[in-house]
């Protein structure tokens, strides 16, 4: 409880450096900050310590509202990020929308061109431990992401991915209210 408590108070001391941080949302320890102007923190926001958040070149990351963030994991942006309300994020967890090009032969692929693609992840899914979530996704409604998985593509709401590269293993059926599992 006392950790919240300070986490609620270190906040408080963070939030005027945010484009936006509702309260009440509490923030642990980060390790690394960066852009912070373009971050945008919903309302009952719980973010555990040792998160790395980032932006550049203008991008931006939106937090909505009752999203929780576990420790250990790192967002970054050079364009749209969002993260939808409702949403778990559990440790070990890496979100980007940046892609470094390696295409140069002879150059260092930091110093090559970064190519951005909008991710987005939708309301209430729950992102399982170690996932990585690539440039370009974008996950529907209520999606459940395995723990490692390699997350890169469009998936509809309410589906379970898993595996790297991820795939679709089961889709909810709103006409028989039961998760079905895909075949093939």
């Amino acid at each position: 409880m006392m950790d919240k408590i300070l986490w609620g108070i270190r906040a408080l001391c963070y939030a005027p450096f945010f484009g936006k941080f509702g309260m009440p949302s509490y923030l642990g320890k980060p390790v690394f900050l960066k852009g912070i102007r373009n971050i945008i923190i919903g309302k009952k926001v719980r973010i555990l310590p040792h998160l790395r958040m980032e932006t550049q070149n203008g991008g931006t990351i939106e937090i909505e509202d009752d999203v929780v963030i576990s420790q250990n994991v790192h967002i970054t942006s050079a364009g749209q990020l969002k993260i939808g309300k409702r949403s778990l994020i559990l440790a070990n967890v890496f979100i980007t929308n940046i892609d470094h090009d390696y295409t140069e032969i002879g150059k260092h692929v930091v110093k090559q061109k970064i190519t951005v693609k909008e991710t987005t992840i939708g309301e209430n899914c729950f992102i399982g431990m170690g996932a990585a979530i690539m440039p370009g996704t974008v996950l529907g409604k209520q999606c459940v992401v395995g723990a490692n998985s390699v997350v890169k593509g469009v998936f509809p709401d309410y589906c379970v991915i898993v595996g790297s590269p991820a795939k679709i293993i089961k889709k909810y059926n709103q006409e028989t209210q039961i998760w079905e599992k895909i075949s093939g």
